[in-house]
């Protein structure tokens, strides 16, 4: 099995997490805590083929491993998911989405944030998992590459559509059938993240940052370029620049894209690779220009109206993180209905709100309206169609490939 390295975060990178306050919800930069993890650093499949049909009901995975469920006498549903990653009221002491799906229920959310690194939340849940015991947890949120292991690995359970008649309905056509779990059978978004290309207009004297050509290559962006630490991201959208699809390249276009990005990085066209530290850096103007991470550019807007994105003509990559039942859980039917009423247009419209990340619910932008028009003609919290057109995922790798090429890349960042 692979091993990752995870990443610690200090004090200070969790202290920047917190941001400034806006229509009186917290304007977090979520992505950024879980980019700042190896666990973000690994992120694979992505957008796979679109399913106009609706949802198959076949998926290539084993499949997991169901325990007796005591949803009917439990009324309790325990739910891990990322820090800063749910709505939170203005005193910050309650849960308002949750406290709604109780009152609605009856079902108790043990709410924990307790997912803090992908990697080291696998080493937490992994030993009850191999072993055939229950974690403790009904549903818990992992980002889609640690989400395909788990399924790979039969460690999650089946979702039972009867219990999903508005997730079924209302999953936006792109988030539909990623290749690591095909028709969504184990899995639903909780959010998506998109990548884009970000710039300072003071840093840029005014100019547009429009391709990764202009990155890799502009002159007046020379020593103040910032490329993503994070494998699939920088390489995709370097793909897609040459023209090559992520979804389905060759060996040999990987390393036409590594030697390309090696040429910048030789010339000092790229000032360096980051995580989520390009947010101070973009915003001061040390870089006029990166690809950055959609949520962390909506809250960078709000304090700082230099700040702009553009999506490629060629377009962008995009990720999510997903909502799963492990093997064994308790309190199965209860944790599809709360995934379930997440996929309600309100319900979903409160919490993108808040969170600002990409909905994966169609019908959301009336309702995201209703709390906010700026928010709601965002196309990087509500995407519009010619934006969902340009996604595009990371193919999944062999284990070999993903050793050769993490390798590959770890030479060209200097890691």
């Amino acid at each position: 099995m692979e091993q990752y390295e995870p990443d610690s975060l200090s004090p200070v990178q969790l202290a920047a997490m917190r941001r400034s306050f806006q229509s009186g919800r917290a304007a977090m930069t979520r992505r950024s805590l879980l980019r700042a993890s190896a666990g973000g650093a690994l992120a694979v499949g992505g957008i796979g083929s679109l399913s106009a049909c609706g949802i198959p009901a076949a998926s290539k995975s084993q499949g997991g491993v169901s325990s007796e469920d005591h949803s009917a006498k439990e009324k309790v549903v325990n739910f891990s998911n990322w820090t800063e990653y749910i709505d939170l009221s203005d005193d910050e002491k309650h849960r308002p989405t949750l406290d709604a799906f109780t009152k609605r229920t009856g079902i108790q959310v043990k709410y924990t944030e307790d997912i803090n690194d992908n990697v080291e939340f696998f080493g937490k849940i992994k030993p009850q998992l191999a072993a055939g015991q229950d974690t403790g947890r009904d549903l818990i949120v992992l980002t889609d590459w640690l989400a395909a292991r788990l399924i790979r690995f039969g460690w999650v359970q089946k979702l039972d559509p009867a219990n999903l008649p508005h997730a079924y309905a209302n999953l936006s056509p792109q988030f539909r059938s990623p290749d690591w779990d095909p028709g969504r059978a184990y899995s639903y978004p909780w959010q998506g993240i998109a990548v884009v290309i970000a710039y300072n207009t003071k840093a840029t004297n005014g100019r547009e940052v429009t391709s990764v050509s202009q990155l890799l290559d502009d002159p007046k962006l020379k020593g103040k370029v910032g490329l993503l630490s994070e494998m699939r991201d920088t390489v995709g959208m370097t793909l897609l620049d040459m023209g090559k699809d992520p979804g389905s390249f060759t060996s040999d276009d990987f390393d036409a894209a590594i030697a390309r990005m090696q040429k910048a990085v030789d010339s000092k066209q790229v000032r360096r690779f980051t995580g989520n530290d390009y947010i101070s850096d973009l915003s001061k103007g040390d870089l006029a220009a990166c690809l950055a991470w959609s949520g962390d550019i909506v809250q960078l807007q709000v304090d700082n109206p230099d700040i702009k994105f553009h999506i490629p003509d060629s377009g962008f990559m995009y990720g999510t993180d997903n909502m799963l039942i492990p093997n064994r859980a308790r309190h199965k039917t209860n944790a599809e209905r709360l995934i379930d009423y997440y996929y309600e247009p309100p319900v979903a419209a409160e919490l993108a709100a808040w969170i600002n990340y990409v909905t994966p619910v169609d019908g959301v932008k009336p309702e995201l309206a209703k709390i906010d028009k700026k928010i709601a003609n965002d196309p990087l919290i509500v995407p519009d169609k010619t934006m969902s057109a340009r996604a595009h995922g990371f193919r999944s790798l062999t284990s070999k490939e993903d050793k050769a090429f993490e390798e590959k890349f770890a030479q060209l960042t200097g890691a």
